[in-house]
């Protein structure tokens, strides 16, 4: 049996060259290739040639993944199985007994994933962390420092910490449940196993000196993450289905009325002249002139996205251009393209340079393709490109966003918007995750969650049943990837709850006063690979459980007096230094884990604790946000629009606690794509025994800043 592993084991290594040997059945431990600092390959058998990373444009950040710390592979890959059989890969990796797994999709409930079972499925989320989501990324954390990623363009079943063995080498302990009260219904597992219903797969190991370090290399694998042009991270304002030319000229006067910030209105359905499917054309009752509004607009300090679904009016003069390039099937009556094929991509091109880029449409809003099942083909779905249906559900996000990411990039313009579907690679493409599910609290466990798995998620807000919800909800969208009101049912304002229009107001200036800092962390994600928003977890030493509670035992509920494992899933980092732990509605208190070392509150510069839960009051004008030992802030000044982001901008540097710190601010033009050729500015601010300074790391571009001042917020 030996020999048969490394007879086995000889034809996979030949597997990572340019011929694929094909491998038998038989369960073997897979050789890993290594191709950068911390990053391993494997393929078993002949992988798909479509796969996740196929159907992206951006390529891997290799010079970025080796300035990492090298990290040895944390694990015994003894442990590590792997065999196929009826068309299917099954693989096996060990678990050790206190190990966590994080990522594996964007789940709004949960964020360790130990003890679940998935199917990673592209699906509007149902409720349900079973898998079927918006971005069913196929790549998991271990908190021993490695993560795999599965490249496979398929829904793939996942078992973590659930299957027991009998050949285990750490088996689960029998236990009499009349008379022993250890007994559990989910015995002790200690593998984590995943099936592809491909009989062959490529696999990317990760590895770090920390689950950071990990992040950070699967983001660069994937082509890093995106700077937004500087008007994406203003306010953003959806407006009412119908809306014509003339109350969207209402709403920006309503805006300026009103002082309350705005960059970006978007447009919903009623712009086409025919949507549901759509024509992608202008309805010329409704906006006689789009040219001009595009125009005005940007007078105005305002940009315009506007919303689509990808899918074709039938009959339509570009259907007829689309006719060898669309699917099998209809959504909607819509004809869908295949935007795998060239052909196809530089078609629909030529029809959205006609009749939006050209005119200064800034983006794109893509709603619906994700599922629910009747909204979408079926898996029996034919492509003119020779993919199946489920190829094409588990890729069209990515085939759109790369799609109308080469359009902007001929442009040299770049783009921000909304779509409801991404998966790995996606973290180079220039869109946010939304959806139509509404659980404020949900929405914040999200946000953690996107930062393990290469997306970005904005948890919107359309709704609020009282005065209280409604600034809850405002605050928390302010602290997050894309600030915006979505009013397209009823045309919502920030002021529409005028006894905290105040708070909304204050908290929206203060998303742009930090602005300078949100770049930076963007900039970040583009360089280093670091997750803008992102879990506590990934600070390092950070205690990711409290202790397990038992439920009440229940002889319909709960029959098997399962254990309910309390997790860290409402408060998260913005940035290297900010810490966010917002309040929802009817709280009048709540509890915040403080990681290692001290942290201050951001409003005073006080001492709320160090690496401990301390327990904070609610207070209806702010949301808790507390900022690290030695933590640096450059704020600027209180801006409406972002088009007042201009030169010689006065910037105010807060310094927080005692301890040394640094924090690097990055500058460019924000709006080309000029920052891609060098062509940007960074400097750091250090703090060193109590005093500041700056120097110069990379000034080849503009600077939007000038005179500094230094506050010390701790006294």
């Amino acid at each position: 049996m030996k020999l048969l592993h490394l007879v086995v084991a000889f034809g996979l290594l030949a597997s990572c060259g340019s011929k694929t040997t094909k491998i038998k059945s038989e369960r073997f431990h897979p050789t890993w290739e290594k191709t950068h600092s911390g990053v391993y390959t494997t393929k078993v058998n002949e992988p798909a040639d479509f796969n996740l990373l196929s159907v992206n444009s951006h390529s891997t950040k290799g010079e970025a993944i080796n300035k990492i710390a090298e990290a040895p592979i944390p694990i015994d890959q003894s442990e590590i199985d792997v065999f196929t059989k009826n068309g299917k890969t099954y693989l096996r990796f060990p678990l050790d007994k206190e190990e966590q797994i994080y990522g594996l999709g964007l789940n709004f409930k949960t964020v360790q994933q130990r003890g679940r079972i998935m199917r990673l499925h592209m699906d509007h989320y149902g409720g349900r962390d079973n898998g079927r989501t918006h971005a069913p990324v196929p790549f998991f954390i271990s908190s021993k420092g490695y993560g795999v990623f599965i490249n496979a363009a398929r829904y793939i079943d996942v078992y973590i910490g659930t299957g027991v063995t009998k050949d285990s080498k750490n088996p689960a302990v029998t236990r009499d449940r009349n008379t022993d009260r250890g007994w559990s219904s989910r015995p002790y597992s200690d593998n984590l196993e995943i099936v592809v219903p491909e009989n062959g797969v490529e696999m990317v190991m990760f590895t770090g000196k920390s689950m950071m370090d990990v992040v950070r290399r699967f983001n660069l694998y994937c082509g890093g993450g995106i700077i937004p042009p500087k008007w994406g991270l203003g306010f953003w304002q959806r407006t009412p289905t119908r809306y014509s030319d003339k109350d969207v000229k209402n709403e920006i006067a309503g805006f300026e009325k009103n002082n309350f910030p705005i960059d970006v209105l978007g447009l919903e359905p009623g712009w086409h002249s025919k949507a549901y499917p759509c024509t992608f054309e202008w309805d010329k009752g409704r906006f006689p002139n789009p040219g001009q509004l595009m125009k005005d607009g940007l007078n105005d300090g305002v940009r315009f996205n506007l919303w689509l679904n990808p899918y074709i009016w039938p009959d339509s003069n570009l259907d007829k251009k689309m006719a060898n390039y669309t699917g099998s099937h209809t959504v909607w009556c819509g004809t869908v393209p295949d935007y795998t094929m060239p052909e196809a991509r530089q078609t629909m091109k030529d029809h959205f340079k006609k009749h939006q880029l050209n005119i200064g449409v800034s983006g794109f809003k893509v709603d619906e393709v994700d599922g629910f099942d009747h909204w979408i083909w079926p898996d029996f779905a034919t492509f003119p490109s020779g993919k199946d249906g489920e190829q094409m559900r588990q890729t069209y996000g990515n085939q759109f966003m790369r799609l109308t990411d080469e359009m902007y990039r001929e442009k040299n313009e770049r783009t921000y918007g909304l779509i409801r579907a991404a998966n790995a690679g996606s973290v180079a493409y220039p869109y946010v995750i939304y959806n139509d599910y509404y659980s404020h609290r949900d929405f914040i466990t999200a946000l953690i969650n996107s930062g393990f798995n290469g997306v970005l998620w904005t948890p919107e807000v359309r709704a609020g049943k009282s005065e209280e919800e409604w600034v809850r909800r405002m605050q928390t969208v302010c602290f997050s990837p894309m600030a915006m009101i979505n009013a397209w049912a009823d045309g919502t304002k920030p002021w529409s709850f005028p006894k905290v229009y105040k708070a909304c107001q204050d908290v929206a200036f203060l998303r742009m006063q930090l602005l300078p800092y949100i770049y930076s962390t963007f900039a970040q994600y583009h360089f280093e690979g670091t997750p803008p928003f992102r879990a506590v977890n990934l600070i390092e030493g950070f205690n990711s459980t409290l202790k397990a509670e038992n439920k009440k035992l229940d002889s319909t509920k709960n029959p098997y007096n399962e254990a309910v494992k309390r997790e860290i899933k409402d408060q998260y980092m913005m940035g290297d230094n900010m810490l966010v732990a917002p309040i929802f509605t009817g709280e009048k208190e709540r509890r915040v884990v403080l990681p290692k070392g001290k942290w201050f509150d951001f409003y005073t510069g006080k001492l709320v604790g160090e690496g401990e839960v301390v327990t904070v009051k609610a207070e209806l004008d702010k949301i808790p946000v507390f900022v690290k030992d030695g933590g640096i802030i450059p704020m600027m000044k209180s801006i409406r629009q972002t088009k007042e982001w201009t030169n010689n901008m006065p910037l105010e540097v807060r310094v927080y606690g005692k301890a040394d710190g640094e924090f690097t601010l990055y500058d460019d033009d924000g709006k080309s794509f000029d920052f891609e050729k060098g062509k940007y500015t960074m400097k750091q601010f250090v703090v060193k025994n109590g005093k500041g300074s700056v120097k110069d790391i990379h000034t080849k571009g503009p600077w939007s800043y000038g005179a500094v001042k230094w506050t010390f917020m701790t006294k």
